[in-house]
């Protein structure tokens, strides 16, 4: 983890986030316009669409600048595994926020009507499927939320992950939340998706929900899946390296010959000659 913040991050985030917030409440104002109130099979399924390939080509577009988060309930759980420091995690928290405002208001600008009567993608609470039940509300928003972060951390995260294929499985979760998760209780598993919207609208009812929920699930995945998974692999991987790495020869280096030994070397030097010089002397004799 880092201790360096990078405001240019954050503000990948702003756009990433951005897109999630106008794409996916677009889908939900479209699907009116297209078929009519109510959850149809295709109103449900164009919805999904719309979350889930806003995610996954933004997971593409700024994975290898922020890590795409584009989610707080997925920050926090990076902050406290320290995937990225506090300040960062912050950072990118108030900009998530910041990129949803901007997205509800771009709605707002240019669907006023159409998009007032689903409160630009709000969501309104349980369902009455599971009969306005708060507490089952808060458990399916905890389920929904554990995976899509338990992708995000086994595929993105894991170093072991196979590469390029992030996008597309936490796109295609999100997806599958949706289509799931839409008719229980409008399958936010982010709060800054509901955040935005909510403050265009100023609908605000149990606007809470979505940000306990979420982060609840978020923390427990993030949790399990960094100490189970994550981390177990890390140090596997390093060994591996370490394994694998050549060892340098180091070229041996010659002993430097002291002042004392080239005197020494230069006196037997001179005794050798002299010997000779006398051997010579008395072979001419």
């Amino acid at each position: 983890m880092t201790s360096l913040v990078t405001p240019r991050n954050w503000f990948a985030e702003a756009i990433a986030t951005y897109a999630l917030v106008f794409f996916g409440p677009l889908a939900i104002i479209l699907s009116v316009v297209a078929f009519g109130d109510g959850l149809s099979i295709e109103s449900i399924i164009m919805i999904a669409l719309g979350h889930g390939a806003a995610i996954g080509l933004m997971v593409y577009a700024f994975g290898h600048i922020s890590g795409a988060h584009i989610n707080p309930a997925v920050t926090i759980p990076m902050m406290i595994t320290k995937k990225i420091s506090v300040a960062d995690g912050i950072g990118y928290i108030i900009f998530q926020l910041f990129g949803a405002i901007v997205a509800a208001f771009s709605l707002k600008m240019i669907l006023p009507e159409i998009g007032a009567k689903v409160n630009f993608g709000t969501q309104g609470g349980p369902s009455e499927l599971l009969n306005n039940s708060i507490m089952a509300g808060i458990t399916v928003e905890i389920i929904l939320t554990f995976f899509l972060v338990t992708v995000i951390f086994l595929t993105a995260v894991h170093k072991k992950a196979p590469a390029g294929i992030h996008g597309i499985s936490i796109g295609g979760m999100v997806f599958l939340l949706h289509l799931v998760g839409v008719p229980l209780t409008g399958a936010s598993m982010n709060p800054a998706r509901t955040f935005g919207p909510a403050v265009v609208s100023g609908f605000w009812e149990l606007h809470w929900i979505y940000w306990l929920a979420p982060i609840i699930g978020g923390i427990i995945a993030g949790v399990i899946m960094n100490y189970v998974f994550v981390n177990k692999a890390e140090p596997a991987i390093q060994e591996r390296k370490k394994v694998s790495r050549p060892r340098k020869v180091q070229p041996k280096k010659s002993k430097s010959v002291s002042e004392l030994e080239k005197y020494e070397k230069r006196y037997l030097d001179r005794l050798e000659k002299q010997a000779q010089t006398n051997a010579d002397s008395v072979d001419e004799e």
